[in-house]
């Protein structure tokens, strides 16, 4: 019988430096600059970390290096609007499970628009119909394309998800997750989100400063939250709002 890492589509990741140019600013980012293997060992693997430290980076390079297409959709999506994916996938190698994905999805909150055209334009070839996306607001046509592509058996990788999500919203999402991963799904997720970040029993790797494995209550999302809800009028005093 697998083991619960055993069992995930993607085990582990490997960088190939030689693969990275020697002036390429990704040598400059330390999460990255430092960065020569990675395990994940839970269905849910969160990175998260400041503005800038390289976490929707890395999991551009995973999905891409996966063969997901670089704006998001499934493996079977080709389109292309604008080409500023960098060149990490190339120096990714991924180790895979024994198992191989039913379905999967590269969800990314800030091509979400050109994602949600394209499943227009390939719902019109489907037996299915078209999904019109665009009819519904950012997020509610967001949590509908989640809950319309994502099933158990499927890896999934999303890109600050909240970005389109209220507080609300962002625990229906909890429920969609904790659904999939019931029915054997992997996520890895780059977020911001305190809620999200709150999913129990995942693995959170910290992306300020050199890459490390943190608790919930280490990262910085939720310190900053709490700060903020327990002593709010003094954290905007200090801040000068106040």
């Amino acid at each position: 019988m697998l083991t619960e890492e055993q069992s995930l589509f993607i085990r582990a990741l490997r960088i190939d430096r030689t693969q990275i140019a020697p002036d390429s600013y990704l040598r400059n980012i330390p999460a990255l600059a430092e960065l020569n293997e990675l395990t994940f060992r839970k269905p849910v693997t969160f990175l998260t970390g400041e503005n800038g430290s390289g976490k929707s980076t890395l999991l551009e390079a995973i999905a891409v290096a996966y063969g997901f297409n670089p704006e998001g959709g499934t493996r079977n999506y080709s389109f292309s609007t604008y080409d500023s994916h960098s060149e990490l996938y190339r120096a990714v190698q991924l180790v895979k499970g024994y198992e191989r994905p039913k379905w999967g999805y590269f969800l990314r909150a800030e091509s979400f628009y050109n994602v949600a055209t394209a499943e227009e334009e390939y719902g019109k070839l489907a037996n299915s119909g078209p999904e019109y996306y665009h009819r519904c607001s950012h997020g509610e046509s967001f949590l509908r394309l989640v809950q319309r592509n994502f099933t158990g058996g499927g890896i999934y990788l999303l890109d600050e998800p909240e970005a389109a999500l209220s507080p609300q919203r962002q625990l229906t999402l909890l429920i969609e997750i904790a659904r999939c991963v019931r029915e054997h799904a992997q996520f890895i997720i780059a977020t911001h989100s305190p809620i999200l970040l709150g999913l129990p029993d995942a693995e959170i790797w910290s992306m300020d400063g050199a890459l490390h494995p943190c608790t919930y209550e280490e990262t910085e999302s939720y310190q900053i939250t709490k700060l903020f809800l327990s002593s709010r009028e003094q954290l905007l005093r200090q801040l000068g709002i106040l």
